[in-house]
């Protein structure tokens, strides 16, 4: 069994998933899509994963309830930049930009969500490659390298041979918050794990990092709610 159907109202889809590594039964809710995951632990039985599926339908129901719903990106969107909101529109100059609180689309733009992405993935850049390497003077370590991509799981990484790699849609997140993930990368050229000495590095570059880890935490998932593509 690799998908089933919690009846009700309205039904719920659900992707079942065996993990030899489990120790139990675990359901898990992607913040992305809404997507339920069932993970069934080695030696459990598809008796057991419904069993386990059902005593759990009033916390799944109430769970999916809060989830927010997707918002493809158009004229006349709203959508955060940097921790404020801002409305895109359309212009008659050749090239758009991000003005105040507004996000300029020329009217020739083929798609207006694929502009727009166009347009914070840069600033994303520019403004996570001036905090990496404000934080990497700060520990004096050099990194290689940055890179941008949608990630779902992580907002950003660390690599053995220093190059960093950050969710482009920080850009929409606090500025303090965006500073903040690059702080905690940056710490990982020092500390390539998550030990008391390596949050110890994190604490003396970016003394009030756990207010803004509880953003992320919080807040984060209302990031990946919208959508740039047609």
């Amino acid at each position: 069994m690799t998908e089933y159907e919690l009846p009700g109202p309205p039904p719920i889809a659900v992707s079942v998933k065996r993990s030899a590594r489990a120790k139990r039964y675990g359901l898990r809710i992607s913040r992305l899509d809404g997507r339920v995951t069932l993970t069934v632990p080695r030696g459990g039985t598809e008796r057991g994963a419904l069993s386990f599926l059902r005593a759990q339908e009033d916390w799944l129901r109430a769970q999916l309830a809060t989830q927010l719903p997707a918002e493809r990106v158009g004229i006349g969107t709203r959508l955060p930049l940097e921790g404020r909101l801002a409305r895109v529109v359309e212009t008659e100059a050749r090239r758009g930009g991000l003005a105040g609180d507004f996000i300029e689309v020329p009217v020739r733009a083929a798609s207006p969500g694929a502009y727009v992405a166009g347009l914070l993935k840069a600033q994303a850049q520019a403004r996570l490659s001036e905090a990496s390497a404000h934080y990497a003077d700060l520990v004096g370590r050099a990194f290689s390298g940055i890179s941008l991509r949608d990630t779902r799981s992580r907002w950003g990484s660390c690599s053995s041979a220093g190059r960093l790699m950050y969710s482009w849609r920080l850009i929409m997140a606090p500025p303090e918050v965006l500073d903040y993930v690059a702080a905690h990368e940056v710490a990982h050229l020092v500390e390539m794990n998550h030990s008391a000495a390596y949050w110890r590095v994190v604490a003396r570059i970016c003394p009030d990092y756990a207010v803004h880890r509880d953003w992320l935490r919080q807040e984060g998932a209302g990031l990946h709610r919208y959508r740039f593509k047609d």
